[in-house]
C-alpha cells in the first residue's frame, strides 16, 4: 500500500508528507516540479528514508503520472500541486491556467486511466483528494454568514479562478466517469517551510532584517488562519472517512485582520528576539496600494466537517501563531537558502523593495 502526493515539496505538502510519515509507516511517492516554492530542505529529515520516494516532474505530464501510477499501485492520490500566490497570478497569470487548469485536467486523465484498470476491492477502494482553497467563494460583507459548502462559487483573481476551474474539473470526472474523488476548501495556511512570499512568513523576515512591513490598503482585510498541521490533519481524516463526491470546508476558526496579523507577530518578536535598539517592530510598518480585486474577507464553515467526521483544529490561532515564529527564529539557515536572487526580484516588484 502506497499513496501518490502531488505538491510535496512544497508548503501544506511538505507538512502533510512529513506529518503522514510521522504517523504511519504507508509509503510515499512525492511528485513536484520544484518550482521557486517548492523546496526539498523542507523534506531533509526523510533523506535515506525508503517511505519516501521523490520524483521531480510535473502533474501536466499525463505520461509520467500514468507511469508512477502504474509502478507503484497507490491506493489515494492527493492532490496539492498548484500556483497558489493571488499577486503572482495578477502579474502572470498563464502559469496558474497552465497549472491548475491544464496540469490538473492531465492528472485526472491518468489517474481515470490507472482507477479505470483496477481490479476489485482496490478500485472500490482508491480515493482522488484534491486541495483547493476558500478563494474559490469569493469575497464577503462585514457580516455575511461565512462561506459553506453550498457557497455560490465566485472567484475575484485569476488564481481563484484557476482554482474554481480545477475544482469543477473535479466534480465533473466523479459525475460523469464516478471517479471516487474528495475535494477540501481550506483557508489561510500558516506555519512551518511557509515560503516568505506570503503574509506571515514575510512579516517575519522583514522584521528581522529591519525592512519595511508591507500591508495593503487600510489592512482591514478579514481572513480565516488554519494552522498547517491542522490542517493535515483534516486532510487525513477525509482521506479515511470523507463520503465520495463530497466537498468540506476546512478552517481555523480564526478570523483576524491583516494588521491583527502585523501587531500580533510583531509583539510575539518584541518578546522572543527584540531589536538591538528596543524600538518595537510595529515601527516597521508601511502602507502599500492596494492590489487590485483584493477580496476583502473570507470565513470558512467548517461545521459539516466536524458534524460528519469529527474534525477540528488542534490549535488556537494564538498558539499556532507562536510555534509559527519560534519556527522561524530556530530556522534561519533555512529563511537564508530561500532568500534567492529572484526573490528578492519579486520583492522589488511587488512592494517595492531594494535588496
Amino acid at each position: 500500500m502506497s499513496i501518490l502526493v502531488t505538491g510535496g515539496a512544497g508548503f501544506i505538502g511538505s507538512n502533510f508528507v512529513l506529518d503522514w510519515l510521522g504517523a504511519c509507516d504507508e509509503p510515499v511517492i512525492n511528485l513536484d516540479k520544484l518550482t521557486y516554492a517548492g523546496n526539498l530542505e523542507n523534506l531533509a529529515s526523510l533523506h535515506g528514508d525508503s517511505r519516501h520516494l521523490f520524483v521531480h516532474g510535473d502533474i501536466g505530464d499525463f505520461a509520467q503520472v500514468a507511469r508512477l501510477l502504474a509502478e507503484h499501485q497507490p491506493r489515494a492520490v492527493i492532490n496539492f500541486a498548484a500556483e497558489s500566490h493571488v499577486d503572482r497570478s495578477i502579474h502572470g497569470p498563464g502559469e496558474f491556467i497552465a497549472t491548475n487548469i491544464v496540469g490538473s485536467f492531465q492528472l485526472l486523465e491518468a489517474v481515470r486511466a490507472y482507477w479505470g484498470a483496477l481490479a476489485e476491492p482496490a478500485k472500490a477502494a482508491f480515493r482522488l483528494l484534491h486541495v483547493s482553497t476558500d478563494e474559490v467563494y469569493g469575497s464577503l460583507g462585514k457580516d455575511d454568514a461565512a462561506f459553506t459548502e453550498q457557497h455560490r462559487v465566485e472567484p475575484n483573481s485569476p488564481y481563484s479562478a484557476s482554482k474554481a476551474a480545477s475544482d469543477h474539473l473535479v466534480r465533473a470526472y466523479h459525475h460523469t466517469y464516478g471517479l471516487p474523488v474528495l475535494t477540501t476548501n481550506c483557508s489561510n495556511n500558516y506555519g512551518p517551510y511557509h515560503f516568505p512570499e506570503k503574509l506571515i512568513p514575510l512579516l517575519i523576515v522583514n522584521c528581522l532584517a529591519g525592512k519595511p512591513l508591507p500591508v495593503y490598503g487600510d489592512g482591514q482585510q478579514v481572513r480565516d488562519w488554519l494552522y498547517v498541521k491542522d490542517h493535515c490533519s483534516a486532510i487525513r481524516r477525509v482521506l479515511a472517512a470523507g463520503r465520495v463526491g463530497e466537498t468540506y470546508n476546512v478552517g481555523g476558526w480564526n478570523e483576524k485582520t491583516n494588521l491583527e496579523i502585523v501587531d500580533t507577530v510583531c509583539a510575539l518578536l518584541d518578546e522572543l528576539q527584540p531589536r538591538a535598539d528596543g524600538v518595537p517592530y510595529r515601527a516597521q510598518i508601511t502602507y502599500v496600494t492596494d492590489r487590485p480585486g483584493h477580496d476583502r474577507r473570507y470565513a470558512i464553515d467548517a461545521h459539516k466537517l466536524e458534524r460528519e467526521l469529527g474534525w477540528r483544529p488542534a490549535e488556537t490561532f494564538e498558539t499556532g501563531i507562536r510555534k509559527t515564529v519560534a519556527w522561524y527564529l530556530a530556522n534561519q539557515p533555512w529563511v537564508a537558502n530561500v532568500l534567492s536572487g529572484g526573490y528578492r526580484e519579486w520583492l522589488a516588484k511587488q512592494y517595492g523593495e531594494t535588496a
